[in-house]
C-alpha cells in the first residue's frame, strides 16, 4: 500500500489516531478501515501489521479542526472480563464504531510513567487523543451515533482525568468477579502469570496500590496473590471514580453480562444514549460477537468458557480457595467493597 492511494482527509475515522510523537508533536495517523477494526482484537502493530499507510499532521493543527462535541464514550476494565467482547457486539454500522485498545492512549500512559510532561501537557495530549478517536463513522453512508472506546486497562488510573476533559462522555465499568478473574489468570498460565506481576509494577508505579504492603511483601507473594492485589487496585480506583462521576458511570460484572445478554445490551444503548430497536438490541445479543472467540474468531460459546474454566477451577482449587480468604482479608482492612455500585442491569 502507499499513502499516495489513499489520501489524508482528518473527517475520515478509517485515518485512526495511531500514536503521538512528542519529539515532533505530531499525531501519526494509520490507514485502518473497519474490516480491520473487526479482524483485530487490539489496535496494535503487531494484531494490524506494519504496511499500512501513515500520515503525520501537527497536533494543534489536527485539534483545530476537532469538533468538542463528537458523542465518544468509554468502556474500562480490569482484564479478563470479555471487554473486547462487549466491545465487538456494540460495533455496528449506523449505530456505533467500538475501538479496543487504541495504542494513543497507551502512549499517555507511558508518558505520564516516564515523566516526560507534566500534568497541564498530559491533560492538553489527552484531550486531543480523546477529540481525534470521537470522529464519527461514516464510510458506508452512515454515521454512527457514537464512538465507544474500550482502553487497555492500564489507562484505568486516568480515568478521573478523561472523564473530566469530555462531560458528555459515559463510562461502563467491566470487571470480572475476583474468583472468576483468579481462574482466568490460572487459566492462561505462565505469560498470565507473568503479566498480572507487570500490571502491579505499572499500578505501584502510577500510585495506585496502597494496601499496607511492604517492597519485601511482593516478593514473598504467589502469582494469583499479586493477581488478586492488582484486581483489588483497580476496584479502589472503580469505586473513586463512580463516587465522583456518579450517573455518568455503570459498572457490570461479565458473569452477568454473559447471563444476561439481550438485559445488558439494551441497557447499555440506553447508557450511551443509542436509538436502537427491540429487534436490532436481540441481532445485537446474539450476533457473532457471543458466539466467537474474541481473540481468535473460533467459534466459542458460554459452555466452552464455562468447560475451561471449570477445569482449571478444579485443577487450581487450593491455590485459588487460600487466595480468595486472603483477598477479602486484604479488602476488608482497606476498606475495598468487593461489589461495585452503580450496577447497569439489576
Amino acid at each position: 500500500m502507499s499513502a499516495a492511494e489513499y489520501p489524508f482527509d482528518l473527517s475520515d475515522a478509517r485515518w485512526l489516531a495511531h500514536r503521538i510523537d512528542l519529539s515532533t508533536d505530531e499525531i501519526v495517523f494509520r490507514w485502518t478501515p473497519r474490516p480491520q477494526h473487526a479482524a483485530a482484537p487490539f489496535l496494535t502493530d503487531t494484531e494490524l501489521g506494519v504496511d499500512a499507510p501513515l500520515h503525520r499532521m501537527a497536533r494543534e493543527q489536527a485539534m483545530a479542526q476537532l469538533s468538542p462535541t463528537a458523542p465518544l464514550h468509554l468502556i474500562a476494565h480490569s482484564a479478563f472480563c470479555n471487554s473486547t467482547l462487549l466491545t465487538r457486539a456494540m460495533d455496528h454500522p449506523g449505530i456505533a464504531m467500538g475501538l479496543s485498545e487504541p495504542m494513543i492512549l497507551n502512549d499517555l500512559v507511558g508518558f505520564r510513567r516516564r515523566g516526560e510532561v507534566d500534568m497541564r501537557t498530559l491533560a492538553a495530549l489527552s484531550d486531543g487523543a480523546l477529540g481525534l478517536l470521537a470522529r464519527p463513522w461514516h464510510d458506508d453512508g452512515r454515521t454512527e451515533q457514537a464512538v465507544i472506546v474500550k482502553p487497555s486497562n492500564i489507562i484505568n488510573p486516568l480515568l478521573p482525568g478523561l472523564m473530566t476533559l469530555r462531560l458528555a462522555m459515559k463510562l461502563l465499568i467491566l470487571h470480572a468477579p475476583l474468583e472468576t478473574f483468579l481462574i482466568s489468570v490460572a487459566h492462561k498460565g505462565l505469560w498470565c502469570r507473568l503479566w498480572v506481576r507487570e500490571l502491579l509494577e505499572g499500578l505501584r508505579h502510577d500510585g495506585a496500590v496502597d494496601l499496607g504492603f511492604s517492597e519485601s511483601d511482593f516478593f514473598r507473594q504467589s502469582d494469583l496473590q499479586i493477581a488478586a492485589i492488582g484486581w483489588l487496585a483497580q476496584h479502589r480506583l472503580f469505586h473513586a471514580v463512580i463516587a465522583r462521576f456518579g450517573d455518568r458511570v455503570r459498572t457490570l460484572d461479565s458473569d452477568r453480562m454473559l447471563a444476561n445478554r439481550d438485559q445488558t445490551m439494551a441497557a447499555l444503548a440506553a447508557h450511551f444514549g443509542l436509538a436502537l430497536s427491540d429487534d436490532r438490541i436481540t441481532a445485537m445479543a446474539n450476533g457473532p460477537a457471543f458466539t466467537r472467540h474474541s481473540k481468535s474468531g473460533a467459534a466459542f460459546s458460554a459452555t466452552d468458557r464455562q468447560a475451561g474454566h471449570a477445569a482449571t477451577r478444579a485443577a487450581h482449587a487450593d491455590e485459588i480457595d487460600k487466595v480468595l480468604v486472603w483477598a477479602q482479608a486484604v479488602a476488608d482492612a482497606n476498606g475495598i467493597a468487593l461489589t461495585l455500585p452503580a450496577p447497569l442491569i439489576d
